[in-house]
């Protein structure tokens, strides 16, 4: 959670690696950059209790940017090296947890199952890898290093991390971690 000026811009600079983006500033048509940076802006603001003008300001922007690109995030969701792949539906529930350095693509939910309330939301590790099209529901609890394939519906635990998995429902499908497909934690080209 971003609580002071220097956590705003460790998950910045967390981000911004995590997009591989060589400026700390968003060209004009990188939206996806620019909304990671709202995200990030608005959190430190709404966090620290500024000025509440100033708030509203800055969540409105972000609000458009969201609908510009598609996205239903809410604030401290995501840990720092956010990286989303491109602009497209993403629909996160706000009590969900995401760690660091987390990848994800379109058409992505992390939400609740239906019930009564209180729903549990899923936690998701470090350095996962969310592939396009993954639903992830309920109390799931999903471990460090951990793949999900494209079109997964994930709806019980993997907490030991560390694997692959997919389908409907997911289940483990091989050994291999995230490593591969966190673009933060690959050498520079």
């Amino acid at each position: 959670m971003i609580r002071s000026r220097q956590d705003l811009i460790h998950y910045l600079e967390a981000d911004r690696i995590g997009l591989r983006r060589a400026g700390a500033w968003p060209t004009r048509y990188d939206e996806v950059w620019r909304f990671q940076r709202l995200l990030r802006k608005v959190e430190y603001l709404h966090n620290t209790g500024a000025n509440t003008w100033l708030r509203r300001y800055w969540s409105w922007r972000l609000h458009r940017q969201s609908v510009r690109c598609g996205f239903e995030i809410p604030l401290n969701t995501f840990g720092p090296g956010l990286s989303i792949a491109h602009r497209g539906t993403i629909i996160v529930h706000p009590d969900a947890r995401i760690g660091a350095n987390c990848r994800i693509h379109v058409d992505v939910v992390i939400g609740t199952r239906p019930g009564p309330p209180p729903e549990p939301a899923p936690r998701i590790g470090d350095n996962c890898y969310i592939g396009p099209g993954a639903k992830i529901f309920g109390d799931a609890v999903l471990g460090p290093n951990l793949v999900v394939g494209a079109n997964s519906v994930v709806n019980t635990s993997f907490p030991e991390g560390r694997i692959t998995i997919a389908g409907a429902p997911a289940k483990k499908i091989s050994d291999t971690p995230s490593d591969q497909y966190i673009i933060a934690t690959r050498a520079a080209s």
